[in-house]
């Protein structure tokens, strides 16, 4: 909300003005509130920062927001993979190891650090602070597309599409053993570890009031290792598509690792090595070690869909997973 808007009352509908602004303008109720404290409303000329003064017929409104703000985070030039980019936003093929948002331990040197100097002089405001606006997040070791706004507009409408799941949103794994059946739906609330601050646990009760609905729905695409695992007849590893129905934190982890499954390289949700693959052979021991040596988790946002915020586009990008995932799963096609 970056433009002066002036409205004139026709009529008198008695109704909070920043209930009533928020109406006219599409902005959310919080946004005007806002900005009526901050004394960016006018009424025939005078200043008013009350947020529940009554709207009258023939009063002559004006909310003039203030100038957009720097972002508090350092613009860094650090090299960005944009897939496309209009006024409105930027897609990107994050890779493994870059952080979404500063925070603890990671002050510069984000996506969003890049952003910032990426898209210098681009960047309208998100809630009057020109900075991008992350609608969803990868993982710092995930891999793969993002959407990033650069306006409250194009926030807003993707925002909703999350919401309401309108967006299609696939990932490749490399998980241990094989989930059987081979596709399904993995339907688990999903809820904060009560033993962990940075993990999150699936509600086997179904009952907890933290929990949120989580719906991953999987498909194996390969097979490796077939009747060497830990388990008898089961393959030492797959690579499965997951498609997000809903997207809570560590979703696709968390899901794969309670039903047994954990990725591959997932040293919070799973384990090192793989169970049960056994032998002396070249190629055996070398996925073994590939695997052990593997430091984060095998995971990549291959594709992301959705309908352009502003101008109603239907857009998709896929990407292939990096090349360390890329050697992973070829040592282990070896088996």
């Amino acid at each position: 909300m970056n433009d002066p808007i002036h409205i004139t009352v026709t009529e008198s509908p008695g109704e909070r003005i920043d209930r009533w602004l928020a109406g006219q303008t599409g902005h959310s109720r919080t946004q005007v509130k806002a900005l009526i404290k901050e004394g960016a409303l006018t009424i025939g000329g005078e200043v008013m920062t009350d947020p529940t003064h009554k709207v009258q017929e023939g009063e002559e409104i004006a909310l003039v927001p203030p100038p957009v703000k720097e972002a508090a985070p350092e613009a860094q030039d650090i090299p960005l993979n944009v897939l496309f980019e209009d006024e409105h936003l930027i897609v990107i093929d994050k890779p493994a190891g870059l952080v979404v948002h500063p925070a603890a331990g990671n002050w510069d040197g984000t996506l969003v650090n890049a952003l910032l100097h990426h898209c210098r002089g681009s960047l309208s405001g998100i809630g009057g602070v020109a900075r991008p606006g992350i609608v969803h997040r990868l993982d710092k070791d995930t891999s793969g597309v993002m959407v990033v706004a650069k306006h409250d507009d194009a926030h807003r409408g993707l925002r909703r599409l999350f919401s309401i799941h309108d967006i299609e949103r696939k990932y490749l794994a490399l998980c241990h053993a094989d989930p059987r059946p081979a596709s399904g739906t993995i339907d688990i609330p999903i809820a904060r570890s009560t033993k962990d601050r940075l993990k999150r646990e699936v509600d086997w009760s179904f009952e907890r009031p933290d929990a949120r609905e989580a719906i991953t729905h999987y498909r194996r695409l390969e097979a490796y290792g077939e009747g060497r695992g830990k388990v008898a007849g089961e393959p030492v590893a797959s690579l499965i598509e997951c498609t997000l129905e809903t997207g809570r934190t560590h979703q696709i982890r968390v899901h794969l690792s309670a039903t047994g499954h954990p990725l591959l390289g997932d040293r919070l949700y799973g384990r090192a090595g793989l169970a049960g693959l056994g032998g002396d052979e070249e190629h055996v021991v070398a996925a073994r070690e590939a695997v052990r040596a593997f430091r984060r988790q095998a995971l990549h946002a291959a594709t992301l869909g959705f309908e352009h915020p502003v101008t109603g586009e239907s857009m998709r990008f896929e990407t292939p997973p990096p090349e360390d995932f890329r050697a992973l799963r070829d040592l282990l096609r070896a088996l």
